[in-house]
């Protein structure tokens, strides 16, 4: 019993963290930046962000088989992964998420509507406060990099291109900052946004730059 519940102290303190950065309230690091931590949920992040398949699906499926882990503590697991997936451009229904709301804390309801794009105005004061920007309708390149934490960056950069608000300058952003992470999903995800809107304004010298930086990323794979 002493083991599980240490167990499950981890992994609270592994979400938390997670959470402040892409998640539920306040300030933090990456969740899985370069020298990410030891959890399975920090492992996951990282696996996930640089495309690590093997890693992410290992590390997701420790993080929820934790003993101790209960329906709120698993919901808040299935929407950090949902967030990570908009960072990288990956628009599916949180299907995870979507099971356990009733039991889901109300921040944690408010930012999974967040990430999906359809959060109320009512909820965004529940919404984590890095986001609320992004969440109340501000869209600027400036707003975005005012975000401290590389991966909570990201989301956002995710949620205006998912609504439709991301500007050129927005796109440059999520590009720079999953480059500098080492995130290599998120990057290949980012520089497609930017070459196909290269393509459809014309610039074709622009795009083929673009592209061979796709293929510069992808080869280094």
């Amino acid at each position: 019993m002493i083991r599980a519940m240490n167990h499950l102290r981890i992994l609270l303190l592994s979400i938390a963290a997670l959470l402040a950065g892409c998640g539920t309230t306040g300030t933090g690091t990456a969740p899985g930046g370069r020298g990410s931590g030891g959890d399975p949920l920090q492992r996951y992040s990282n696996a996930y962000l640089k495309g690590d398949a093997r890693t992410e699906a290992m590390e997701l499926e420790r993080a929820r088989t934790e003993p101790g882990v209960t329906p709120v503590v698993a919901a808040r697991i299935e929407v950090t992964r949902c967030a990570l997936q908009v960072a990288s451009l990956v628009f599916e229904a949180c299907q995870g998420f979507d099971r356990l709301r009733r039991d889901a804390a109300p921040a944690d309801r408010a930012y999974a509507d967040y990430v999906a794009g359809r959060v109320t105005p009512a909820d965004v004061p529940l919404v984590p406060e890095q986001h609320r920007a992004i969440a109340a309708g501000r869209e600027d390149a400036g707003t975005l990099q005012a975000i401290r934490d590389p991966a909570s960056r990201l989301v956002a950069a995710g949620v205006l291109l998912r609504t439709g608000r991301a500007t050129p300058q927005v796109v440059q952003v999520a590009v720079d900052t999953a480059s500098q992470q080492g995130w290599r999903r998120a990057l290949l995800a980012w520089l497609n946004v930017q070459a196909q809107r290269a393509d459809r304004a014309g610039h074709r010298d622009e795009a083929e730059r673009i592209r061979r930086r796709i293929s510069q990323v992808g080869e280094a794979h």
